[in-house]
């Protein structure tokens, strides 16, 4: 048995077993998996090129379920593929089972976590420039798509991206199954609102029936075959296909059947179809970047201060000279993150991500996917737009750094939209983060564009020592001196209390402290960096 008629049988195992173990505990998404069947027995039947004996094998191709609440199906596909056997399948969404009912890195066969709609196909991107970019190997990234999560801003930050770097060997699959959580999607059946605008974004765009397998062959071939633009496959299916109780009917959507024996016969019983999934061409290498090897990070004269936005992009700069696997992203403030150092020392290593915060974070956990290691940066308020990609990076357990300038500032002159006093606390709030904050904001003059959230200032090789003392709680009398001289740089007389203790006819404490020399400050150009 082989081709369609293999597929419509492998369709058919994937929706019984989706079934099964959704049984086990009466919970899960059996239905979002059964409409997407067809479209991955094709896809690991014949196009998916991976070794799931060598999950690390850099010339695999990535498969991502963006509707991580399908995993019922993605957990049958292993199955399918001989990675998992029958008695782990039934281990579904039961504790200590590494099969959750979102799926999580703590499997081998996953990169990222996903099931917080809208993130899969943004960290495709990230997969796909990697391999295009970076590591420079042809292998594919597959998305799986639902169709109600096109409505996440994410996913058209992702299709825009990918159309600009030209990401061709990148397939996302539109699961256009019409029915979401609580009803009709936005866009129901009508295929070609998803297709035009992909298609306007710069991608290829193909609409298909996904029950019909010859048409689901047709598609990814022509995918694998497009060149200079990624592809998008939008298709038709139904929710619930092939059993009557739930078949395209509202309601079932994160249930289990209620007569699931029932469901399994009409199906045609259980099968045990095992396919031998195509492994991936191993000629070449992953692509590496010449560098110096030693590491000479950037020294200033004792006493010298330098803004800390500076000292970081000078830092980054001298660690992508030494280390090849070290790269950049920004968020269209380079030249106020100071990553443009960075660029233009190592253009080949750095991506610009445009005003897209979440595409930022997606593309950062995309990249460390393959083993690069990303430097991520932006003003720290505007990472509070993609927290929860910060958040589910995390349970990716993705290896990233971000810098965001201007961290914990108190509001001046620019407003609160530019700089806020919440960012520290919403990373702090991640499991399994370290925040660095290296300096005090109230060594920064009021309104300095050369300025930063403090001035790193090289004594000793540490820090000024007041700048020490506040990191760790400060002394009292230090509190009241910065208070004091906040309040005179706010043009206000000083209060006349204690300590910390304030008026309350006085102004809040802005971005304020002792003005430095601006001639002596990195970044002593003037520009205006607190826009975008």
């Amino acid at each position: 048995m082989e081709g369609p008629e293999l597929w419509r049988e492998l369709g058919q195992q994937l929706r019984v077993d989706s079934i099964r173990c959704s049984n086990v505990t009466k919970s899960g998404h059996p239905t979002s998996s059964m409409s997407a069947a067809d479209l991955m027995a094709v896809l690991l039947d014949k196009y998916l090129h991976y070794d799931f004996g060598s999950p690390d094998d850099p010339h695999n191709d990535h498969l991502v379920f963006s509707k991580g609440h399908a995993s019922p199906l993605l957990y049958s596909m292993y199955r399918a593929a001989g990675a998992i056997d029958e008695q782990e399948l039934l281990t579904f969404r039961t504790f200590g089972s590494r099969l959750q009912g979102h799926p999580t890195p703590e499997i081998p066969w996953v990169d990222v976590a996903t099931g917080s709609l809208g993130q899969g196909l943004p960290y495709g991107v990230g997969i796909a420039l990697s391999g295009k970019k970076l590591d420079r190997l042809p292998y594919r990234v597959w998305v799986l798509c639902g169709d109600s999560e096109i409505a996440e801003g994410s996913m058209w930050e992702a299709f825009e991206h990918a159309a600009f770097y030209e990401l061709d060997n990148l397939t996302a699959i539109i699961d256009v199954n019409r029915l979401g959580q609580r009803g009709e999607t936005m866009h129901g059946w009508d295929l070609s609102s998803y297709a035009d605008r992909a298609r306007a974004f710069g991608w290829h765009a193909i609409e298909i029936d996904g029950h019909d397998v010859e048409a689901v062959d047709r598609a990814y071939a022509e995918a694998e075959a497009t060149k200079g633009q990624p592809t998008v496959v939008v298709a038709k299916t139904i929710k619930g296909k092939g059993v009557k109780e739930v078949e395209n009917k509202p309601g079932w959507h994160g249930k289990a059947l209620d007569n699931p024996e029932q469901a399994i016969e009409e199906l045609g019983g259980v099968r045990n179809i095992v396919v031998d999934v195509p492994k991936p061409d191993s000629s070449g290498e992953p692509h590496r970047f010449e560098v110096s090897g030693s590491l000479e990070l950037p020294t200033w004269e004792l006493g010298e201060e330098i803004a800390t936005r500076r000292a970081y992009g000078d830092a980054l700069a001298a660690l992508g000279s030494a280390r090849g696997d070290v790269v950049a992203l920004d968020g269209e403030v380079n030249n106020s993150t100071y990553a443009e150092i960075f660029a233009e020392a190592h253009p080949d290593r750095y991506f610009e991500m445009y005003i897209a915060e979440q595409q930022l974070i997606a593309t950062a956990v995309g990249l460390q996917v393959r083993g690069w290691v990303p430097f991520a940066s932006s003003f720290a308020a505007f990472f509070s737009r993609a927290y929860d990609f910060i958040r589910m990076s995390a349970i990716s357990r993705a290896n990233i750094r971000l810098c965001g300038s201007h961290a914990g500032v108190s509001i001046g002159e620019d407003g609160p939209s530019q700089m806020a006093l919440e960012d520290l606390a919403m990373m702090r709030a991640v499991h399994g983060s370290t925040v660095l904050y290296p300096s005090d904001p109230n060594q920064t003059a009021p309104h300095d564009p050369r300025g930063d959230a403090g001035a790193l200032r090289r004594g000793r090789g540490l820090p000024d020592r007041r700048l020490a003392r506040a990191a760790r709680g400060g002394r009292h009398r230090d509190r009241r001196r910065r208070n004091h001289a906040a309040r005179v740089a706010e043009g206000c007389r000083p209060a006349r209390c204690r300590g910390n203790r304030r008026s309350r006819d006085r102004p809040l404490l802005g971005q304020a402290g002792r003005r430095a020399d601006p001639a002596r400050r990195g970044g002593g150009d003037g520009r205006q960096d607190h826009h975008r």
